[in-house]
């Protein structure tokens, strides 16, 4: 079978991106997907009625909520601050090194990877230059729990609201709740594990000394306090009508919405805070969701799945391919290419759970594994001159990895 031009796009696409900052080369992630999605729309690839049944709206609206809610945490200074209050208890770089895993990894779950990316890098990079701990670390620390902490939640990353939006999920928050969680937990413990094994010279007694925060905007944070309340409910609220039966028709957009709406409709900064948002990931990803439905269109992944004769039910499979698959075309469209798949076979619950696993702990292996990882790496270059080589990342991440797919496939055989 010959490579269909959509797919040669697509690969275009992912070259583009790998060498986007070599030489005089200066191109961004969502220039060069919109540009392929605009290539494959100009040249019938793809009709404009298929390529907007392909967008999913669910994704674009949550993604745009809590990127509302995330930029109003950070103008205010209150993420900074709550911050403060809850790391100031650790004195100790051990200590504070299990309180950044499982505290951000907590928020992860339902702030989205790539919030929490932008939120923690300057929270980590604080203790790393007046702490003087090894800036790898910290950033190392805070890239592996944003990647395990999201895989928990049907809204910890772009991926998982994909699968808990799609239909072969039922009980979204429940099924992922009670199929990942305590994997996720264990998880988050042998990346504290592995980072105390590579990084033991750091890892020191002597005591360390948190510097006060304050809020740089009062009435700004009290809304965020609103915003983050209405979140909690809402997630409360939706994972009760699940345990009743009646969660089939909600949308995880009306969460973002509802997070959203006080700072919206209250805040004097409004439209200082919306324009603020990264608008470039929400164009990315409506041009990649254009860009993958033409790749799907063409058959091709369908015809080399078909031709490997793999079992796309079986969890093994599933990990692997999700894994290795996420390293050459990313997550999102890994899994989006995935579900598709699915759709015509009688998905299992541990198929679509280990989909969700090895997608999302694919982002620790590399740095070009997660949007987020990039967004880390990018912002303490150019903020704070501490760079991440690919080196760095990978010769930890990939033992990370390994660890965190086989505790994941020892609980979802189970299921």
């Amino acid at each position: 079978m010959f490579l269909p031009f959509s797919v040669i796009v697509l690969a275009t696409a992912f070259v583009l991106v790998a060498i986007r900052q070599t030489g005089s080369i200066r191109l961004q992630i969502w220039q060069i997907f919109l540009g392929g999605a605009i290539v494959v729309l100009a040249t019938g690839q793809i009709s404009v009625g298929a390529a907007i049944s392909y967008v999913d709206p669910t994704v674009i609206i949550f993604l745009t909520g809590i990127f509302i809610l995330g930029e109003a945490l950070t103008m205010s200074g209150y993420m900074q601050y709550l911050a403060y209050k809850f790391f100031r208890h650790f004195r100790s770089v051990d200590s504070l090194v299990l309180a950044i895993l499982f505290s951000i990894g907590f928020a992860s779950m339902f702030m989205l990877n790539d919030t929490m990316a932008i939120i923690g890098t300057p929270l980590v990079m604080l203790f790393a230059i007046k702490e003087k701990i090894n800036a790898k670390l910290m950033l190392l620390s805070l890239a592996f729990a944003i990647t395990i902490g999201s895989v928990a939640s049907p809204v910890g990353n772009p991926q998982n609201i994909l699968v808990a939006s799609s239909n072969i999920v039922n009980e979204p928050f429940i099924t992922f709740f009670s199929s990942l969680l305590i994997p996720t937990l264990i998880n988050l413990f042998v990346g504290y594990l592995v980072l105390k094994l590579f990084f033991k010279d750091e890892f020191h007694k002597t005591s360390l000394i948190h510097s006060p925060v304050v809020i740089k905007d009062k009435e700004l944070a009290k809304l965020c306090k609103v915003s983050l309340a209405m979140l909690g409910i809402s997630i409360i609220t939706y994972t009760v009508i699940e345990i009743l039966g009646f969660a089939s028709n909600l949308s995880f957009a009306y969460i973002a919405i509802i997070a959203a709406l006080p700072i919206v409709l209250f805040s004097s900064k409004r439209v200082l805070i919306v324009k603020g948002i990264d608008w470039s990931t929400i164009v990315f990803f409506i041009a990649l969701f254009v860009l993958v439905g033409s790749v799907w269109q063409s058959g091709f992944f369908q015809y080399v799945i078909n031709g490997l004769h793999l079992d796309i039910n079986h969890v093994p499979t599933v990990l692997v391919v999700s894994v290795i698959g996420s390293q050459f075309i990313s997550n999102v469209p890994m899994v989006l290419i995935y579900l598709k798949l699915l759709a015509s076979t009688h998905i299992t619950k541990a198929a679509a759970m280990a989909l969700v696993a090895g997608s999302t702990i694919a982002g620790n292996l590399f740095i070009l594994g997660a949007a987020s990882n990039v967004i880390i790496v990018q912002m303490a270059e150019r903020k704070y001159k501490k760079s991440l080589s690919f080196f760095d990342f990978a010769r930890v991440g990939i033992v990370v990895t390994v660890l965190n797919v086989l505790v994941y496939w020892a609980f979802l055989i189970l299921l």
